[in-house]
């Protein structure tokens, strides 16, 4: 844990220190060694939250990225259930940073605690078995409207480059074919739209997830996946023919967005300029 109560107020980890749990009010200890994340733990007992997970430098990193008063926020259920969300935001969001691999029953449980959840994953494990390909156009775009995408695999060079068919060419052949229902028709490459969709751009790309974590995505609540760099991948389903696709925003729009929109949903799914950071460089 990051913060404790000591006399009446929430404190980071000291040497020596002594508080309590703000979720169970039980004794404290501060770990404080030279090779410690310094942090805060039970006297004598386990964590008094079970979805708690160890800390790690990339979970405090993440935190560190709000305000402290966003920080290690005990949540109420109706029914009286306590838990301490990693980073709830003034809007009402909650953030859950996950380092560890969780079942699909804990994955549930959260989010029907939450509601207005998104995960942050770890993903830096997995990022040999993550394949990001080309880009999409803004699934809301005009020229999306007619396009149906060959889903892109390790070792399909073809459509990793990009393999398309229009939907309004199997339409002259089958009036009701759908983009969920089509299965075939004469199929096009990615240079032949190229120019149109650098122009709707707006971070979506196809993936492959070889041996994929089948927990995220099955998960209801937006996931979110940090491979270490500058920006998220988030899960998604790009349009009715159900491909799956990720969408990159940059952690710096990430947390822009949570402390600013309302719903988890709505993260990232608004462009907006958001003017210079205070060294002066621009998003």
């Amino acid at each position: 844990m990051q913060f404790a109560i000591v006399d009446s107020k929430r404190r980071q980890a000291f040497q020596g220190g002594r508080g309590r749990c703000p979720t169970c009010g039980a004794q404290l200890i501060a770990k404080c060694g030279p090779r410690v994340l310094h942090h805060w733990a039970h006297s004598g007992r386990r964590n008094c939250d079970p979805w708690w997970e160890n800390e790690t430098d990339w979970h405090r990193g993440w935190k560190n990225l709000f305000p402290e008063s966003c920080r290690e926020v005990s949540h109420v259920a109706a029914n009286g259930e306590v838990h301490r969300a990693d980073i709830r935001t003034p809007t009402g969001i909650f953030i859950e940073v996950q380092h560890s691999a969780i079942t699909d029953e804990e994955r549930l449980s959260r989010e029907a605690f939450y509601g207005n959840l998104v995960w942050v994953i770890d993903g830096r494990s997995f990022r040999k078995n993550f394949d990001i390909y080309h880009l999409l156009p803004d699934p809301t775009s005009e020229i999306a409207q007619d396009l149906v995408w060959e889903k892109a695999r390790r070792h399909k060079h073809g459509a990793n480059a990009g393999l398309f068919y229009r939907l309004s060419e199997c339409k002259r052949d089958d009036p009701d074919v759908t983009k969920a229902s089509l299965r075939g028709g004469r199929i096009h490459g990615f240079h032949e739209i190229e120019a149109q969709v650098n122009d709707a751009y707006r971070g979506h790309d196809q993936f492959d997830w070889i041996r994929p974590h089948r927990t995220w995505l099955d998960a209801t609540c937006p996931v979110c996946i940090d491979f270490g760099d500058d920006h998220l991948a988030r899960l998604e389903i790009y349009d009715e023919s159900r491909l799956q696709c990720v969408r990159l925003v940059s952690k710096r729009k990430f947390v822009h967005d949570t402390l600013n929109e309302t719903a988890a949903s709505a993260i990232a799914t608004r462009f907006y300029p958001l003017g210079p950071r205070h060294d002066g460089a621009s998003q």
